[in-house]
């Protein structure tokens, strides 16, 4: 009797221990792949500028005199004009050097003139006159251009060719006897080309 009851516990703690062994508990994971690394300044771009040409030179004051000691005195005009642009352009690929074709198209106007005065030998002045002229200035440009890019700094350099134009729209002057326009003026239309180098800072993707 004595002995069944310990082969009876001896078994039962057997079973006991083979239940709580069981598999061991795995904690759940899941491979998750890497975020890859963000690409800047691919594809297409565009851009607009705009501002004020506040500076023109196009030199100072000029004194005539004849024989008879008369003067002709011309002050040039150099008034604020007016700059804008559009440029538009693709970034080919996403390693480190990405060649980038781009059409830059530019348009530069301000008013100009002169401010005259006619004098005699002994001082008195013959005449004053104001004249006021309008010069436009413009270029299309096609540009091949190598960037570099290390993350969001993106150095480059290229260089571009296409044409310029150049527009005087005549001269209204104004005289103490009134005013008139001379109306006709001149264009002049060639070749132009340009070099680039630069440095972007990329603020977003």
């Amino acid at each position: 009797m004595k002995r069944f009851l310990i082969l009876t516990l001896t078994l039962f703690g057997f079973i006991a221990a083979s239940l709580q062994a069981g598999e061991p508990v795995v904690p759940y994971s899941k491979n998750v792949a890497p975020v890859p690394p963000t690409v800047y300044g691919t594809g297409f771009y565009g851009a607009i500028d705009m501002g004020a040409n506040v500076y023109q030179n196009r030199g100072g004051t000029r004194v005539f005199e004849n024989e008879f000691g008369d003067t002709l005195t011309i002050n040039p005009k150099n008034d604020v004009g007016f700059f804008g642009g559009l440029k538009a352009g693709y970034v080919f690929g996403t390693g480190v050097f990405r060649p980038t074709v781009e059409g830059d198209f530019f348009y530069n106007g301000f008013r100009g003139g002169a401010d005259t005065t006619l004098a005699l030998s002994d001082g008195t002045v013959l005449r004053n006159s104001s004249g006021t002229s309008f010069i436009n200035t413009g270029a299309f440009m096609g540009n091949f251009i190598a960037r570099f890019a290390f993350g969001r700094f993106q150095p480059y350099a290229g260089a571009g060719v296409g044409i310029y134009f150049a527009e005087s729209a005549g001269l209204d002057l104004s005289t103490p006897r009134g005013s008139f326009s001379t109306g006709g003026g001149q264009s002049h239309n060639d070749l132009a080309w340009q070099i680039i180098a630069g440095q972007r800072l990329l603020l977003d993707a």
